[in-house]
């Protein structure tokens, strides 16, 4: 079992950017761990280990013998070989990086300046969630949906997304061609974007009509629960009748601030299980740092709500905290670790834990559906109009 006393739940989705400070460094430690509980043992819950991988021996010294292009390549086959290894996990979180793709994710990491745009790392292709208000994505028309099919003409088909998300990234002043695939549109399609810095802040706050106040949290930073501590604090300071807490499109991030935000709204008791591979589970309750835990409430989400924003809108739920209005969440129930290999060659990243909610449900695949479904189609977002956010207001205020 990896040890991970801090750590993201998930980097499925990230802004085409990197936040210096406690953003970047959590995708660090999120993406590295380095304390192992292994020591260079090997294990086998299928029998005897030699016995095991003989037919695997056999497969490769044939290779080795017969192979018409000779000499072959052994350590592309030894990377080959763990990479079908996690694939036949069937799990989509579990990963092989071979060397010259770890080097690529280590050597951007105090990068910080990209295109703006919150995008999903999950599927075959990077896939653009939403471009960032004032971006240079947004300057492009990028939409939500968007698929980058090539990066200045190199196809990303078969390239993990996150390296692909790593070569968006660049030099402020720098361009960037995107080859896109959008749903309605016949043909792939390329635009060119200008990088730029790109700085937003992990929490947006403001008082709406009606006296609701309005909280919206984009990233579960080191930082969150202390930034939407101080917004609430301001918030409730002008007597609201009602508090509204934004998650949508926020792709999650440590599991401790999770737990923290989860303490704002709740006095006890549970806020989440983690639950391991042999069966036994880790208890997380909540801080007894509570502020806000009789306004009434609603948590906004969608689809792109994730992992640490699924444990935050689980917990409010199942405690009957708050009320629930959007879309089905993302379902992103598993924790990883990414681990690196001896030898300098690459890391693996590796599913080591499932959360729970404090009801015992485990999300992964299903998704949290809202007490409100509440549809909100591209052409309103165009438009400007926003149906889930009314829906939340509406419910806060009447009688």
């Amino acid at each position: 079992m990896v040890d991970k006393p801090k750590y993201p739940t998930i980097l499925v989705v990230m802004a085409i950017f990197l936040i210096v400070g406690a953003c970047a460094s959590g995708f660090i430690i999120g993406r590295v761990t380095t304390n192992l509980n292994f020591n260079g043992q090997t294990s086998s819950t299928s029998g005897d280990t030699d016995e095991l991988f003989v037919p695997f021996w056999e497969a490769w010294n044939l290779v080795e013998q017969y192979y018409v292009e000779q000499p072959v390549d052994e350590e592309k086959m030894m990377q080959g070989a763990i990479r079908g290894m996690l694939d036949a996990l069937g799990d989509p979180h579990t990963s092989y990086l071979d060397p010259i793709q770890h080097d690529t994710l280590n050597a951007s990491l105090e990068g910080y300046d990209g295109i703006g745009a919150y995008v999903s790392t999950e599927g075959e292709l990077l896939t653009v969630i939403e471009p960032i208000k004032g971006s240079p994505a947004e300057a492009v028309d990028l939409r939500p949906g968007d698929e980058i099919f090539a990066i200045d003409g190199e196809e990303m088909t078969g390239v993990l997304p996150e390296i692909a998300r790593q070569k968006v990234l660049g030099e402020a002043g720098t361009t960037v061609i995107l080859t896109i695939i959008r749903e309605g549109v016949e043909q792939p399609f390329d635009v060119e974007i200008t990088r730029a810095h790109i700085i937003i802040p992990s929490v947006e706050a403001e008082m709406l009509e009606d006296q609701i106040a309005y909280v919206s949290l984009s990233v579960f930073s080191d930082t969150s629960a202390s930034d939407l501590q101080t917004a609430i604090d301001e918030l409730l300071a002008q007597n609201p009748e009602g508090l509204i807490l934004d998650l949508r499109n926020n792709s999650g991030g440590y599991l401790d601030s999770a737990i923290d935000v989860v303490s704002l709204f709740i006095s006890d008791g549970v806020a989440a299980y983690e639950e391991y591979g042999d069966g036994t589970r880790t208890t997380h309750e909540v801080t007894g740092k509570a502020i806000a835990t009789d306004i009434p409430m609603v948590v906004l989400v969608n689809e792109w709500s994730a992992s640490a924003s699924e444990i935050v809108t689980g917990a409010l739920q199942d405690r009957d905290r708050a009320l629930v209005v959007g879309a089905v969440t993302f379902g992103k129930g598993t924790v990883q670790s990414w681990i690196p290999l001896s030898n300098q060659q690459g890391a693996i990243r590796v599913t080591v834990a499932r959360w729970l909610t404090p009801d015992g449900t485990n999300v992964n695949e299903i998704g949290i559906t809202p007490d409100y479904e509440v549809e909100y189609t591209e052409e309103e977002m165009l438009a400007g109009s926003d149906p889930q956010l009314e829906k939340a207001i509406e419910l806060l205020t009447q009688p």
